[in-house]
């Protein structure tokens, strides 16, 4: 097909990062698996559905853990109907908001980006 370009439409992702000290508290990744631990109320699910270990996806809650003033998960032990893990309040709140940010991010940045894709590829 002559004259029509190959390459996929350019798109902007932001990646915003919160940080506790040293430690990434919120960012894409992590969002993602919170998310899904919303949908699975399981771990090891969200963990297979990112392809990551559940070793991996257990630090990174771990991690968001200590970051915040209140639990953002709660583990549920096994039984008849197995474990879970299910996101409490203040977790499925710290998702909203991310999510929210990253909405508004977009949407300060659509004029530079408009005038930016125009110089890109498409």
């Amino acid at each position: 097909m002559a004259g029509k370009s190959s390459a996929k439409a350019p798109v902007l992702k932001p990646r915003l990062r919160v940080t506790c000290g040293k430690h990434i508290a919120l960012g894409p990744g992590k969002m993602e698996l919170l998310a899904l631990l919303v949908e699975t109320e399981s771990l090891n699910e969200a963990a297979r559905r990112m392809n990551m270990s559940y070793m991996r996806a257990w630090t990174l809650i771990k991690t968001m853990e200590k970051c915040f003033r209140k639990p953002i998960v709660v583990a549920e032990r096994g039984g008849k109907s197995g474990g879970g893990m299910k996101v409490t309040p203040t977790g499925r709140l710290a998702l909203a908001l991310y999510q929210e940010m990253e909405t508004t991010a977009l949407k300060s940045v659509k004029t530079p980006w408009h005038q930016l894709q125009k110089l890109l590829h498409a």
